[in-house]
């Protein structure tokens, strides 16, 4: 198996040296002519496909009217709008656009993700159905490979950090959660890709989704710990309470900006390490900048192999951590057997 991953290794590394424009689509240039890192992460009202951009449907909400256009430039024609390089879409008579549901490139490839997911996983269960799996082995690769995931999931993640009569209810989620993310951050590799989980926006909704079921299967005891955590001093719940309440939404968003973050700034190194070949082109002239984008193109392409593996790590970190925040909210505490056995201990020692 090493060997043919060695073999794949070298092909792919061959393929993005002699033809770098692959790798070099991720890189684009500003209206002014300057090499513009940040928007190839950014969201678009447009997808790329090889060649082509297929511009997106516009749904706007103005003063309690909706607006819907095949894309932006048919919502410009109409004249109710006007395009601003910076501001974007703007009403022609200055009202304030009150709602934004266009369809946009992350929106696109979060509904890929999410679809995606799904596909593989009735796949998997119609052959589980069919007793493949269950009663026999697994056949095939890819379906030993869904059920090497699943059973890592079930077992590493939700069995290991959330109580064992509890754990099996959250399973589906967290491999959901898992399977989406992966593709998520994988489709941000594409050439013509968009990383969704490089937009806040994306990121947040996810952990909201974590913050949700979590504090819905919060018990008894994980609210007695949040607003009279047992065995303080009451004024020292003036300092614990407000504490307790605060992590609960710091929670979520420490999720939000890992996940963020690390997609977005594998993005812009990649952007940033393909630009050098343009700078160098500007700087000493067209045969230095060809010669050397042999070497920026590979070391891009390991950056690449680096990033496909931070994209898994990624979606692992955020799945553990949900499973972690869940089995905390879910735990029991059992206090009086403890102040129980505490003052039976105290008793025997008096006597």
């Amino acid at each position: 198996m090493s060997r043919y991953l060695r073999r794949l290794s070298i092909t792919i590394l061959l393929l993005f040296a002699i033809n770098p424009h692959v790798l070099a689509s991720d890189v684009e240039e500003s209206s002014d002519g300057s090499l513009d890192v940040v928007g190839k992460a950014l969201n678009h009202d447009y997808i790329e496909v090889p060649g082509a951009k297929i511009y997106l449907p516009r749904i706007l909400l103005v003063d309690g009217s909706w607006y819907f256009y095949a894309n932006t430039k048919s919502a410009v024609e109409s004249g109710e709008f006007m395009q601003l390089e910076e501001a974007g879409l703007v009403r022609s008579d200055g009202a304030e656009i009150t709602l934004d549901m266009s369809i946009t490139s992350h929106l696109i490839f979060v509904w890929f993700g999410i679809v995606l997911s799904l596909l593989i996983t009735l796949w998997a269960s119609s052959k589980y159905k069919r007793g493949i799996g269950g009663e026999t082995e697994p056949r095939g690769g890819w379906h030993n490979v869904f059920e090497v995931i699943f059973v890592f999931i079930r077992d590493q993640v939700a069995k290991e950090f959330i109580p064992e009569n509890k754990y099996k209810r959250y399973v589906p989620y967290l491999f959901s959660i898992f399977m989406a993310i992966t593709f998520l951050n994988l489709f941000g590799l594409l050439p013509w890709g968009a990383a969704a989980t490089a937009n806040l926006t994306v990121t947040a909704t996810l952990a909201a989704i974590t913050f949700f079921i979590t504090q819905f299967s919060g018990t008894k005891d994980h609210w007695q710990h949040v607003f009279a955590f047992p065995g303080v001093p009451k004024w020292a719940l003036i300092i614990l309470t407000p504490v307790e309440i605060l992590g609960l939404f710091t929670k979520p968003f420490a999720l939000a900006i890992r996940l963020f973050a690390n997609m977005l700034a594998g993005k812009i190194m990649i952007v940033s390490i393909l630009g050098l070949i343009f700078i160098f082109t500007d700087l000493f002239g067209a045969a230095i900048g060809v010669s050397s984008s042999i070497f920026w193109v590979l070391l891009t392409a390991a950056l690449y192999f680096l990033k496909a593996l931070v994209a898994l790590i990624q979606a692992y970190v955020f799945t553990l951590l949900s499973a972690v925040f869940i089995g905390m909210a879910t735990e029991e505490h059992h206090h009086e057997h403890d102040t129980s056995v505490a003052h039976a201990k105290g008793v025997e020692i008096n006597q």
